[in-house]
């Protein structure tokens, strides 16, 4: 088998696979040729988001820890290894609790991406993995968990929990801009005030008279966004991402940003998605969304993917206009979004003659 850069004395095993491009050994290296190493890594990086290159990294980590206290090694890639591998995560051994059939599924993707990276190839096909897999499915699967959207009433009754200070100016705007778009957390995030002004954008926006045009990035690649303008300020997402750019003085870089401690103003380095998440569950709280469960059941229930169902449930539009919104590929996708479909819409039975 093919010799890898990893498997050479004094190559870490959990070195990030971008970094193992490099010259060829029978080329002499100079400054140019440098150059388009460092820039072949970047290129490299960039192939998956941050966020996906961070999951794999662990699920790496997590496997190569895993091979040597079972006193082998992960490379070159088994088969029949990666199937004892996937049959112990499924099983609770001691203090490590049995792990979900999608987390099993992800680790497979991730070491798959993994091995790819460092110059082998992983056939998920293989039977020994495929039947592992498949009887862990057949055991243990069990009916995705969805998260309660945020309806219309829900996201006009958080938003009315924000004070008007420049935080609570960014934070409406998160939330709205977030709902009406149907936007990921970290599209929202990932926002810049104009194309290119950062290396790590995500996307940028146009503000037009009858709305907002968002140019995503996104996880299925470029998408524009049209939002338009609301039926009134206070509940508008565009004249809030206004209010926020004003107020927040921000001309140039990431839209959404810190604040200082004082909240006097806004600083440069761009939010976390995790603040998109934290910020609905405290609003969510705040606005006494399902006051009738108890509060960490409420919190369980909410989360970034809350504001895309809610969109795909509240907006009374043709199902086609929804999926485009929310970047989808199949309207099957969509309609797992809709927490409201009328299922019988259509009636078939009907249709056949019956």
């Amino acid at each position: 088998m093919r010799r890898n850069k990893e498997d050479t004395p004094g190559v870490s095993p959990e070195q990030e696979p971008s970094d193992m491009i490099s010259l060829p050994s029978h080329v002499a290296g100079s400054g140019s040729l440098d150059r388009l190493v460092d820039t072949a890594r970047d290129y490299a990086r960039a192939a998956a988001s941050d966020n996906t290159r961070r999951a794999y990294t662990k699920d790496w980590a997590h496997f190569a820890r895993w091979c040597r206290m079972k006193g082998t090694e992960p490379r070159p890639p088994s088969p029949e290894l990666i199937g004892l591998y996937l049959a112990d995560l499924a099983s609770a051994t001691g203090a490590s609790p049995a792990l979900s059939v999608s987390t099993i599924d992800r680790r497979l993707s991730g070491l798959a991406w993994n091995y790819a990276q460092r110059g082998f190839a992983l056939d998920r096909k293989n039977r020994h993995i495929a039947t592992v897999l498949a009887g862990i499915k057949r055991k243990h699967a069990r009916p995705p968990v969805q998260k309660e959207a945020i309806l219309a009433d829900d996201i006009l009754a958080m938003v009315a929990t924000l004070p008007y200070d420049l935080r609570g100016l960014r934070d409406r705007a998160i939330l709205l801009i977030g709902y009406a778009g149907g936007l990921r957390r970290s599209e929202i995030v990932s926002l810049d005030v104009h194309k290119d002004d950062t290396p790590d954008s995500g996307g940028w926006i146009d503000i037009f008279d009858k709305g907002a045009l968002l140019t995503l990035n996104a996880k299925t690649g470029w998408r524009e966004v049209e939002i338009g303008r609301g039926s009134s300020d206070q509940t508008c997402p565009v004249h809030a991402l206004n209010q926020w750019l004003h107020f927040a003085k921000l001309d140039f870089g990431p839209v959404f940003v810190g604040t200082s401690r004082d909240g006097k103003r806004a600083l440069d380095a761009r939010l976390n998605d995790k603040h998109v998440a934290r910020l609905i569950k405290r609003t969510v709280l705040d606005a006494g969304i399902r006051s009738d469960l108890p509060e960490k059941e409420r919190l369980a229930l909410f989360s970034g993917h809350s504001l895309r169902a809610g969109l795909a449930s509240s907006a009374e539009v043709d199902e086609r206009y929804v999926q485009k919104q929310l970047g989808h590929a199949s309207a099957d996708m969509t309609r797992r979004y809709q927490r409201r479909r009328d299922r019988f819409r259509v009636n078939l039975t009907k249709a056949a003659g019956l």
